[in-house]
């Protein structure tokens, strides 16, 4: 499988996820009240060039696309639920801000998401990204060789729909390594004993996508890459990049 990659290529990767993590924790401490996307997107751009790593987001453009992203982190406000392009909006407080990270070290890759609030917290919201950080947190754990995706995504759907939320449609994981996006597929619902088998050495990044309300559906905002919840409620994504190892489940955007 080509999908697999080496423990050394594993290691590479190990250095872009820690800087995609330390990229989140730096905007992460700059948000507030106050604070436009547009300069998260600056401390972003900043944090990376110092650490010699590249964008992966920035002027990405994939098939679907009709214009080429435009910042260096997805920055999705409330019902933006992921893609949210960094402008700019003022934060405002109790504003629930989704942080998506991706990095290029030496040619390899890590992407990471962080969900948090913004001044004052709203209880519902801080379930809802307790809820997030929780099914993350479910799909590394079954992140093991001799699972199936299709373990993998119940572990991470299964109680969130029991929960009442609502799971983003069309949309979950990947494969990643050399490119940001890259087989296989990982996604946030499924049945168990389905799917790709996990093997040693594959690599992923597992996102679950919550909503607030139950509902799975989306629209697409004007500018074509910031994806709304179809009931205008608010939304949680939280990411890890994982190898699959002879010693379980590694997170490789960790500081």
């Amino acid at each position: 499988m080509s999908m697999v990659k080496t423990p050394e290529e594993i290691a590479l990767m190990r250095e872009a996820g820690r800087v995609v993590a330390n990229t989140l924790s730096a905007v992460r401490a700059h948000a507030g009240v106050g604070v436009s996307l547009k300069e998260l997107d600056e401390v972003a751009a900043a944090f990376m060039g110092a650490a010699g790593a590249k964008p992966a987001f920035l002027n990405y453009r994939p098939r679907w696309a009709s214009t080429s992203f435009s910042g260096v982190i997805c920055t999705s406000v409330n019902d933006a639920v992921v893609h949210g392009i960094p402008d700019g909006y003022v934060l405002q407080d109790g504003d629930l801000l989704s942080v998506d990270c991706g990095a290029f070290v030496d040619g390899w890759c890590g992407d990471a998401a962080v969900s948090f609030i913004v001044g004052t917290v709203d209880p519902v919201d801080q379930e809802l990204i307790d809820a997030t950080d929780a099914a993350l947190a479910r799909g590394i754990e079954a992140a093991r060789i001799g699972n199936k995706m299709g373990d993998l995504a119940y572990a991470i759907g299964g109680e969130a729909k029991r929960s009442g939320y609502g799971i983003l449609a069309d949309h979950g994981g990947h494969g990643i390594g050399r490119t940001m996006h890259a087989e296989p597929s990982v996604p946030n619902l499924g049945r168990p004993g389905r799917g790709v088998k996990l093997v040693e050495g594959l690599v992923i990044a597992i996102e679950p996508m919550l909503i607030l309300g139950g509902s799975d559906d989306y629209y697409h905002d004007d500018d074509q890459w910031t994806l709304r919840s179809a009931n205008g409620r608010r939304a949680a994504h939280s990411e890890h990049t994982v190898a699959i190892t002879a010693d379980g489940p590694v997170v490789l955007t960790l500081p």
